[in-house]
């Protein structure tokens, strides 16, 4: 037999169910969004790089990788390619001469905003269809997803 309050246990479950549908209805939205991207458009690596240089500026490539739980070697083309590309640059870390930092270009900056705001028109248009109150409650909730992701 279980032990607590049982009211616990149905809190406990309200959570995860809750968690549940904000983790479905975030993976279709993201998959949809993937799926609204031009062809030949940069891949998700590339973006998340740019996107990442973007928010907080020069980093190295370890804490670019950790910031997307990954590996630096598993972004190592991507960040060849982007600097290849002009869209990030690499310069020596003034702290550790072992270390680069990548930082964003004027070019890498256009080329995401172009990316997002691509995006972004798809999802305007699809907000349309809903009040201006809906509306209002799925702003929120993209605040709250940051908050979630920040900790």
């Amino acid at each position: 037999m279980p032990k607590g309050n049982p009211a616990e246990g149905s809190e406990e479950q309200s959570l995860i169910d809750t968690a549940a549908q904000i983790r479905s209805g975030a993976a279709r939205l993201a998959r949809r969004l993937r799926a609204e991207r031009s062809p030949g458009a940069l891949s998700a690596n590339k973006v998340g790089v740019l996107s990442r240089l973007h928010r907080h500026g020069p980093a190295t490539p370890g804490e670019v990788a950790a910031a997307d739980r990954q590996q630096p070697q598993s972004l190592t083309r991507a960040f060849a390619e982007l600097e290849q590309d002009g869209l990030i640059s690499r310069t020596p870390d003034e702290r550790d001469r072992r270390q680069s930092l990548l930082a964003l270009t004027p070019a890498g900056r256009q080329v995401l905003l172009a990316d997002l705001a691509e995006r972004d028109a798809w999802l305007a248009s699809a907000l349309t269809d809903l009040s201006e109150t809906e509306r209002e409650v799925l702003r929120l909730a993209g605040r709250l997803m940051d908050q979630i992701c920040d900790r």
